[in-house]
Formats: C-alpha cells, structure tokens, sequence
C-alpha cells in the first residue's frame, strides 16, 4: 500500500508524569501520597450526549452495570478540581514548555493551538465520568 496516496497521517500519544510544580489542570503537587486517605466519597457515574447528541454505548453499558464507587483521597494532593467540584483551571505553563521542548527534540510539529476536550469514561477510573485531553 502507497500510504502517502492514501494521505495516511499517524500520531503518537505518550503518557508520562512530568515532574512539575503541580498538576495540569490544578494546584496540587505532582506526588503521590504514601498516608492513608482521610477524604472518601461515593459516585455513581451515568453517561452524557456528546456534541453530536450520542451516547457512548460503552458507557451505557457501563451505566446499566449500576455501580457506585468509592473514591479515597489526601487533601494534601488532592483537590477540588479532581473531586469535580470545582472547574479546572488553566492549564500548567510548566507542563506546556515540557510538551512543547519535548515536540521540538522529536521534530514533531506542534498545532499552534491547544484544545481541551472531554472523552467518556465512566468505567469509575476516575472521579468526572470523563477524562481531560489536550
């Protein structure tokens, strides 16, 4: 296959902790807390239309599973914006300059723009019902 005929265009998404200030979307410290959790609270997580008026059917079928999850967490590196209590806030500068080197050493060619966008995941892995990507 001629995959410059076809326009075949590929990314790469890497997943790595930086070693920031804080978070991307808050204040709290990039740690991971070894105390015993003092903060718990439970969620039901239900699915949402997407921009297109859909819903997932991986989250419905998640949804109808009926589960309720615990959460535990340290104040001390946990806030609100990760209980979803609160917005997020703007994104970390630190952690923007570490993409952006990171794009430049690779020779990749970063968009002038970022968008934060919301991907349904309701499967309790985290506390929104949805993850942040930018």
């Amino acid at each position: 296959m001629d995959y410059r005929a076809v326009g075949l265009k590929v990314g790469v998404e890497i997943h790595r902790q930086l070693d920031t200030g804080h978070k991307l979307f808050c204040d709290c410290p990039t740690i991971l807390s070894t105390k015993p959790p003092t903060v718990a609270f439970e969620r039901r997580l239900r699915p949402t239309q997407s921009e297109l008026g859909q819903i997932d059917p991986a989250a419905l079928f998640e949804f109808h599973k009926g589960k309720t999850v615990t959460y535990e967490a340290d104040p001390e590196t946990t806030c609100l914006v990760e209980l979803d209590e609160e917005p997020p806030h703007l994104l970390n500068p630190e952690a923007v300059d570490v993409a952006l080197t990171m794009s430049m050493l690779l020779h990749a060619k970063p968009l002038d723009e970022i968008h934060v966008m919301r991907k349904v995941v309701i499967d309790g892995s985290n506390t929104t019902g949805f993850q942040r990507t930018a």
